[in-house]
């Protein structure tokens, strides 16, 4: 998943699912002052109201590939699964699910209380329905290539034009049943049902108001929360949905988005008590609040990676081609300054893509990440003498971010200083910035990418050479036979760390840093899955307690 900020176990056993259900439904009836579970006492005010960085691009499940959508859209839709406080599975359209065939047959069993926001009945066709229209290339879904990644039947021939949506291994077998069949046993399949693309559609409401389905006043959604207004790159709101099946449990009563890009006017905002929640802090400034604020400042592992991503296209600046610059360009980049100077909340600094906290992932030995910076900086410089490279002069694009800038301030001075390399800055709000990157107008993009389920495929898929995410078009035959080869794996770490040494040995990207997640929480928001390293957070969770 593509985020625009400085996202337990994969697989829920079948029993594990069925005790989460049975805990929710016998939760007792409490007064409508308490917690329906906890008891605690709330507060009279339940509203929940948060920063955003960038506008959501769009809130059609389907079309969705950013963070920021997705934190929306998890509260408006409901997947056949859903995520506890620690990243683990639950039910959610799906009260329970059964592998067979080898673990390529996947049968869930959907609840049957589960309503539209109309009170149409949530049924395994409209399931049927979404993946189909996400797998369609009419509809020309930016994650379209989720559906292949996922294994199943007939999703790369469809995407291909070869094969019709209706071929897509996946069928209602009756109302209240839905059957995915799969090309290779995936373990980690249920974990994927979690993501937007996933998701359930509304038919009817997408043939009636086509693009503008979800517009206030068309959307018709199955989840938690309705939409409620919206007005573009100011705010957004979303309030408590009174046919969703599990209502009763819901505390928060109305989630407010307000889009902010200056984090430090979001600060102000939020210590003048308009905001609940802010998400990142301004960089390096996690320490003093967290001194001053220790109740309320955090710092979490983040399924995340900050990157630079090169273009590998005749586009870009023909000195990219050479694997000696690609490298002298990784290597002068003094990680830890990035770090533990300019970000202070956390971070890691990274030599490989897939991030360190990754369920089972063990992290391999990446040679050029073992040496000193004086080290690396003598052998970036020997690297561009060897190319033979002169007068340098790169262009890196960002979204607009304040921390974004100053990375990239930091990093062009490395270069500058150490290789004599000059870079050209240029900054785009966030819609404008997916376009470009998707274009390749650019020699170097600032990047990050986050785990749409906990498992290292998430990342190293990415830079395989179809994949629709992969704007760098960086293409390794060999990446993309283990990474094939993985999904059928006894032990795929085995692979995963082959790739990871290839794409450092290829210098396919320029990886900088695993994110740790800085925000501010306040002190009266419970609830809040402090330990969900996709950080996935569901307001149908959150409740504001009596102070």
């Amino acid at each position: 998943m593509r985020t625009g900020l400085s996202h337990s176990s994969l697989t829920s056993p079948l029993s594990a699912l069925l005790a989460a259900l049975a805990i929710t439904a016998a939760a007792p009836a409490q007064a409508a002052d308490t917690h329906p579970v906890t008891g605690e006492a709330l507060a009279e005010d339940q509203t929940f109201t948060y920063r955003l960085l960038d506008q959501f691009p769009t809130l059609d499940p389907q079309l969705n590939e950013d963070t920021s959508g997705f934190h929306v859209i998890r509260d408006l839709f409901e997947g056949l699964l859903s995520q506890d406080a620690a990243g683990n599975l639950v039910p959610g359209v799906a009260t329970h699910y059964e592998a067979s065939d080898g673990n390529t047959t996947y049968t869930f069993t959907l609840r049957e209380d589960a309503r539209w926001s109309n009170g149409d009945p949530v049924t395994a066709h409209d399931f049927v329905y979404a993946w189909r229209r996400a797998v369609d290339p009419a509809t020309a879904s930016p994650y379209g290539w989720y559906l292949e990644l996922t294994e199943m039947v007939n999703a790369k021939a469809i995407l291909a034009g070869e094969a019709a949506p209706a071929e897509l291994g996946v069928k209602a077998l009756d109302d209240h049943t839905l059957e995915v069949r799969l090309n290779t046993p995936l373990p980690y399949f249920p974990a994927m049902t979690t993501y937007a693309t996933l998701f359930p559609a509304h038919r009817a409401t997408i043939e009636a108001h086509g693009s503008d389905w979800t517009a206030p006043g068309n959307m018709v959604s199955n989840g938690a929360y309705t939409l409620g207004e919206v007005a573009l790159n100011e705010y957004h709101t979303r309030v408590k949905n009174p046919l969703y099946w599990d209502a009763g449990n819901v505390v928060i009563e109305k989630v407010t988005g307000l889009v902010i890009n200056d984090v430090n006017q979001a600060l102000t905002r939020y210590r003048a008590g308009e905001l609940d929640h802010l998400e990142p802090l301004p960089p390096g400034q996690y320490p003093a609040l967290k001194e001053e604020l220790p109740d309320q400042a955090t710092s979490v592992p983040r399924l995340c990676s900050y990157y630079y991503a090169i273009n590998h296209t005749d586009i870009a600046d023909p000195a990219l081609g050479d694997v000696r610059v690609r490298r002298a360009l990784s290597m002068a980049i003094d990680r830890d300054v990035i770090a533990d100077q300019v970000l202070k909340g956390g971070q890691w600094p990274a030599y490989n893509f897939t991030h360190r906290k990754t369920a089972g992932f063990e992290m391999p030995d990446i040679a050029y990440g073992n040496l000193s910076q004086a080290e690396r900086d003598a052998q970036a410089r020997q690297l561009m003498e060897e190319a033979g490279i002169e007068g340098l002069r790169l262009r890196l694009i960002y979204n607009t971010s304040e921390s974004h800038k100053q990375i990239a301030t930091v990093i062009t001075q490395m270069w500058k200083q150490k290789l004599g390399v000059e870079t050209e800055l240029a900054n785009f709000e966030w819609k404008t910035y997916l376009t470009i990157r998707a274009s390749q107008e650019f020699d170097l993009a600032r990047s990050g990418w986050c785990g749409d389920y906990n498992e290292a495929s998430t990342f190293l898929d990415l830079l395989t050479t179809t994949h629709g995410a992969n704007d760098g078009k960086y293409s390794n035959a060999r990446v993309d036979e283990l990474m094939r080869a993985s999904k059928t794996a006894d032990n795929p770490n085995e692979m995963y760390g082959e790739v990871e040494r290839i794409l450092a040995e290829d210098m396919a990207i320029i990886p900088i840093y695993h994110y740790a997640n800085t925000f501010l929480l306040s002190a009266d928001i419970k609830g809040w899955p402090y330990e969900n390293v996709e950080n996935n957070w569901y307001s149908k969770n959150l409740y504001r307690s009596a102070q």
